[in-house]
């Protein structure tokens, strides 16, 4: 076996065993409200920035608006969020979150942060700050490089 199988060996364990227990490690807190990550996202998006249309987060996060509507869709049906009409212009729709959005993306929050701060107390502050700074960078390198040179190819 090749050294570079061997390495690729490993990426391929970390993905399997590290990258899907982070996303299940900060994701589970949303799932006790019956919602995804993506959806608290969206949620705490909408808590952050008044008056936010579904059009602005469809822009930020790079994606159709028809992706975002589906994940409004629960956070209306729980309701988390609700829309309210533009007094200059009332066809357009902001999104603004309930007293009750509110209250779950404050307890999600909360305990997200404190399996973040325990994590942290676990790892240590400077080698969580170096792994989250090597993980940006081959994000920005690699996966965000790839998505970027994809883009000007279909320039």
């Amino acid at each position: 076996m090749t050294h570079e199988d061997q390495l690729l060996d490993k990426a391929i364990n970390i993905y399997l065993t590290g990258l899907k227990g982070i996303e299940s490690f900060i994701s589970e807190p949303a799932s006790e409200y019956n919602l995804s990550f993506e959806q608290f996202l969206i949620l705490r998006k909408i808590i952050n920035h008044p008056n936010i249309k579904l059009m602005d987060i469809a822009e930020q996060r790079q994606v159709t608006r028809s992706a975002v509507s589906r994940q409004l869709k629960v956070l209306f049906q729980q309701k988390y969020v609700e829309q309210k009409a533009d007094p200059a212009d009332r066809r357009r729709m902001f999104l603004v979150a309930t007293k009750k959005g509110k209250d779950v993306e404050s307890e999600i929050w909360q305990r997200i942060n404190h399996r973040f701060a325990n994590w942290v107390q676990i790892y240590g502050e400077d080698r969580a700050d170096q792994f989250l700074t090597l993980f940006e960078d081959f994000n920005q390198q690699i996966i965000q490089g790839k998505i970027r040179k994809k883009e000007q190819e279909n320039d």
